[in-house]
């Protein structure tokens, strides 16, 4: 019995072995690569289904910086990576010209050198495999782009209703001498103090207090017939308002847009400066703008007490007072890690007044402070940590510079184009930061999986 089963074994022809067969018939030209000819070693397979040597691919990278396969010209998506599959199979039927190779490979300097670069190249760019990039599109961007269209309808309609009202901008009373009021304009002014000015709106428009009657006022007076305003802290603000009047002899801006037509330059130059760099513009506000800016701006974002959060909008703006220890520390607390939240908080203060415009700048900010913390996570995913003192120097040389070039050239610009990239900044802004942080969101779903 022992004899036949020896028999059966011998007689097993190669044919009938699937994989013996295989082997035989495989021969090291078949996973060649198409640049260097030998076996490939680490391939990588490009959109187009061609493969290459890592080190190959690299070579052609660097030498020609383009981003297309070396072969039929045809353009890669996002960054390639390697064949994990054809690799192990290479690797498992020639292991031994494989490991020849590699020591061959490791051996050249300038090999490692291009490798390095292509896969720095790779991280700056974000390594997005072709199909993962088609899927995520295919997935997200009918919502998004529905959304950015949305969006950019409601910008538009802003942009075209502050358009069309740029001519009242010079009949604006911070343009109006405070003598020339009329009545309805002093009242006008007085409603544009708070929502509680609307109590005392009708004894003055009794009394028909123009501008130059208005100048006359005194808290004696105000506190009694007929203007009977029994509120002490309403006659504060009142007198206040009316003191920085007198002095400045037509209404101190009190909004963006009067705050627009009277600094045009100066809004402009916050509005960005604020959104690139929030840390620098607080700075500049601190050491140029004390009095006027940062005083209402820090009293707005760190109020004194706790109870001021119904505190009129106004009151928190006239407030002169010098900081306390506990407003400075919440306020150096947050300019360190969040400083787009100060930007946030201060155009929630103002959604009475500014209602989509608030809304749009919120939403901005938040935008922006997500953008900032994907910043500092690849800086940290990619132990960069030591080129921070570097990257905030060349950033703070090129706001400074930039500021410095606008500054110089300010007179020459129009103000059709000022009047263009503020509104531009103020409301397409926040649309094209939707679209940076959907695709670094992408990014970073593709890195992880």
């Amino acid at each position: 019995m022992e004899e036949p089963q020896k028999n059966d074994l011998s007689t097993t022809s190669p044919e009938d072995d699937p994989v013996s067969s295989s082997s035989r018939q495989i021969s090291v030209s078949e996973f060649s690569c198409h640049c260097c000819c030998d076996i490939l070693v680490n391939p990588t397979t490009l959109n187009c289904g061609h493969s290459f040597c890592r080190h190959c691919l690299a070579l052609w990278w660097v030498s020609s910086k383009k981003t297309e396969c070396p072969e039929c010209r045809e353009k890669w998506e996002g960054f390639p990576k390697v064949n994990i599959l054809l690799r192990d199979a290479i690797e498992k039927l020639f292991p031994d010209a494989i490991r020849v190779r590699i020591e061959d490979i490791q051996q050249n300097n300038d090999i490692g050198q291009c490798l390095a670069a292509f896969q720095k190249y790779g991280n700056d760019h974000g390594p997005l495999a072709p199909n993962t990039g088609r899927a995520n599109q295919q997935r997200g961007g009918g919502f998004f782009s529905g959304v950015l269209t949305a969006l950019t309808g409601v910008a538009v309609v802003l942009l075209v209703y502050h358009w069309s009202s740029r001519e009242s901008e010079h009949d604006l009373l911070v343009h109006k001498a405070v003598a020339k009021w009329t009545a309805e304009e002093v009242v006008l002014w007085l409603e544009q103090l708070g929502p509680w000015a609307s109590l005392y709106r009708d004894r003055f428009l009794s009394e028909r207090v123009n501008g130059r009657l208005l100048l006359t006022l005194t808290e004696e007076e105000f506190s009694r017939a007929p203007y009977t305003i029994e509120n002490s802290s309403h006659r504060r603000v009142i007198l206040t308002e009316l003191e920085r009047v007198k002095a400045l002899g037509v209404k101190p801006p009190q909004n963006l847009w009067e705050y627009k037509a009277v600094n045009p330059g100066r809004s402009l130059f916050l509005l960005y400066a604020l959104k690139s760099s929030p840390r620098l513009g607080l700075l500049y506000l601190y050491l140029f703008d004390y009095t006027d800016t940062f005083l209402p701006f820090i009293h707005t974002i760190c109020p004194l007490h706790e109870d001021s959060s119904g505190e009129d909008i106004l009151t928190k703006i006239l407030d002169p007072r010098e900081p306390t220890w506990r407003q400075w520390r919440e306020f150096l607390i947050k300019y360190s890690f969040l400083p787009y939240q100060l930007i946030a908080e201060f155009a929630w203060d103002w959604l009475e007044v500014h209602y989509w415009t608030s809304r749009f700048l919120i939403v901005n900010a938040m935008l922006l402070s997500v953008l900032e913390l994907f910043s500092f996570w690849r800086i940290w995913s990619r132990s960069e940590l030591k080129t921070v003192p570097q990257r905030m120097w060349s950033h703070f040389w090129k706001v400074s510079t930039q500021g410095l070039f606008v500054a110089m050239f300010w007179p020459l610009i129009p103000q059709f184009v000022c009047n263009c990239l503020f509104y531009w900044a103020l409301y397409f802004n926040p649309i094209i930061n939707i679209d940076l942080v959907v695709k670094e969101v992408r990014r970073l779903e593709t890195q992880v999986l």
